[in-house]
C-alpha cells in the first residue's frame, strides 16, 4: 500500500474506539489517551466526533459508547456467512454437552468470538460475539495458532504480552511452541485453568471443504464438574462430530 493511501486520522479514530472494553466502559479523554497510546488532542477530536455522530455519549467528563457502535460489528456478521453457518451447530453441541460452546477466529494476537451457545456462565467475564481473549492461553487460540506455519506462530507470540493469568498459565515461548506442536499432532487443545482459575476448555479446529482452518470451536466447563483430565473423554467425540458436520457445509 502506498503511503498516500493510508488515512492516519481514520486509523487513530479506530484506536480510540478499541480503547473501550468491558473493563473500560466509561473513559475520560485522559484515560482514552493512555489506552490508545495517542496524544490528548487527537483523542479529544476523535471522541467528540464519535459523540457528534451518535456513536458515543458525553456527559462533560466521561465518554461511553452507544448501541449505534454495534453497526460496525454487525457489518462483519452480516457480510460474513461463517457465524450464521456455525451457530446452529454450536447450539446442538452445547445442548448435547450441557456446557457452553463457542466459535472464534484469530485476529492479531487475540481470538475474536463470532458465535456462542451458553448453558451457564463459566467465566467471570461475559463472553459474547465480538469478545476478545489472548490467543496464547485460550484453547481455541492454541488450535488456531497450531494451524499456522511455526514462524508465523512465533511472530504472533513475539507481539503478545505473555501474562501469568493464573499459576497454571504457560508464558515461556518455547513451551508454547511445543504445546502448538502437540495440539497440531493430536488435533485438539485442552486448557487447564490457564485463563481463569476454575475453568477448563477443549477446542478443535474448524476446516472448510478444502481442508483450510477457518475457525475454532470449543466447550468450556467448570473444573469442579469436568477436570482437564476428563475433558477429552467427555467432550472430544462431540466436538469432532460437529467439526465433521461443519466441514461439509463450509466453502
Amino acid at each position: 500500500m502506498r503511503e498516500t493511501d493510508f488515512v492516519s486520522g481514520f486509523a487513530r479514530g479506530l484506536k480510540v474506539i478499541e480503547a473501550f472494553g468491558e473493563t473500560h466502559q466509561r473513559l475520560s479523554i485522559t484515560d482514552a489517551s493512555k489506552l490508545a497510546g495517542l496524544d490528548r488532542a487527537t483523542v479529544r477530536r476523535s471522541l467528540l466526533t464519535l459523540a457528534e455522530l451518535g456513536y458515543a455519549d458525553y456527559d462533560g467528563k466521561f465518554f461511553t459508547l452507544t448501541p449505534k457502535i454495534l453497526r460496525l460489528g454487525h457489518a462483519y456478521l452480516s457480510a460474513t456467512p461463517l457465524p450464521v453457518q456455525i451457530q446452529p451447530h454450536l447450539d446442538q453441541l452445547s445442548e448435547k454437552a450441557q456446557q457452553s460452546s463457542s466459535a472464534s477466529v484469530l485476529e492479531g494476537t487475540d481470538i475474536v468470538y463470532i458465535a456462542r451457545a451458553s448453558q451457564r456462565r463459566v467465566m467471570s467475564i461475559n463472553l459474547t460475539p465480538g469478545s476478545r481473549l489472548p490467543a496464547y492461553c485460550a484453547s481455541m487460540g492454541r488450535v488456531l495458532l497450531a494451524a499456522l506455519p511455526e514462524h508465523e506462530a512465533r511472530a504472533i507470540l513475539g507481539r503478545t504480552a505473555l501474562r501469568q493469568n493464573t499459576p497454571n498459565t504457560k508464558t515461556d515461548p518455547e513451551d508454547l511452541i511445543a504445546e502448538f506442536r502437540r495440539v497440531r499432532s493430536q488435533g485438539y487443545a485442552i486448557i487447564d485453568q490457564e485463563l481463569e482459575i476454575g475453568l477448563c476448555s477443549i477446542a478443535v479446529p474448524v476446516e472448510n471443504d478444502r481442508g483450510q482452518t477457518v475457525a475454532a470451536i470449543n466447550i468450556g466447563a467448570p473444573a469442579v464438574h469436568a477436570p482437564a483430565s476428563e475433558m477429552a473423554s467427555r467432550y472430544l467425540p462431540l466436538l469432532q462430530e460437529t467439526q465433521k458436520a461443519l466441514r461439509l457445509v463450509l466453502r
